[in-house]
């Protein structure tokens, strides 16, 4: 698998990173893990508009998905030879719903699902293209998933946006890489079942026993090396911050 980071900013993009987006490749199969504000122009850094096989919404906070009322746009109007075909989305619950509503003034109630093929999430396991993945409800706010893509014996763990609860540790078990949330700071914000910090996403790390510890989701103004560093503290394994355009093999 081949992972490249589109966006890894929190809350809203910095000056540096659109919001949360990550693509996944293997076998030609191009995966999209949230599409945050920004990410639908850095996203064609990386591939074409009409080249992604499938979209994984973590939740509908704007920052996750805000970008696929643009993106709908891009299918629906702007197709060379028409519009652009169905290509499955998988959220939570009302996802529909909530897009339709944010884009405002789309042609009908149902025009979205002509091109996005809405799929709904609940915690279980199933098959995007070549990827066997686990998707498991997390602590937050609003209805939240974290995602376990394998492939070819390569395991790649998404922790969306969660605060500390066993059941990230468990998704994440014996990961590769685990790419996770860090956006508050040890002993400055205190808000359970919201956010990690970057002490808890390295201590969520080291109870899964992941190989590579990648924290993302860190807002502007967050110190991202105060993290960093409370991760290496927690966890004794490879750990840095996310940043736009790198990419890993896993």
């Amino acid at each position: 698998m081949k992972l490249t980071v589109v966006g890894c900013s929190g809350s809203f993009p910095s000056a540096d990173s659109a919001c949360s987006s990550y693509l996944v490749e293997a076998d030609g199969f191009r995966l999209l893990l949230d599409m945050g504000n920004g990410a639908l122009g850095e996203l064609q850094r990386h591939c074409g508009l009409y080249d992604l096989d499938a979209i994984f919404l973590s939740h509908l906070h704007a920052d996750h998905c805000i970008d696929m009322c643009g993106y709908f746009v891009a299918r629906y109007y702007r197709h060379e030879g028409g519009r652009a075909g169905a290509i499955p989305v998988f959220g939570p619950e009302g996802t529909e719903q909530r897009l339709t509503t944010a884009y405002a003034d789309t042609p009908s109630a149902s025009s979205m699902s002509e091109v996005f093929d809405f799929q709904t999430l609940k915690s279980g396991s199933f098959d995007i293209g070549p990827f066997a993945v686990r998707t498991e409800k997390v602590c937050h706010p609003v209805e939240a998933y974290a995602i376990r893509i394998e492939h070819d014996g390569r395991t790649l763990t998404y922790s969306g946006d969660t605060g500390v609860c066993t059941q990230l540790d468990e998704l994440a078990a014996g990961s590769d890489l685990f790419l996770c949330e860090a956006s508050f700071t040890h002993g400055k914000e205190d808000i359970p079942d919201l956010h990690l910090n970057g002490r808890e996403a390295g201590e969520s790390a080291r109870r899964a026993e992941a190989g590579r510890l990648v924290l993302t989701h860190i807002p502007p103004w967050t110190d991202g090396q105060v993290n960093l560093a409370d991760a290496r503290a927690a966890f004794d394994g490879p750990v840095e911050l996310a940043r736009p355009g790198a990419t890993y093999e896993i």
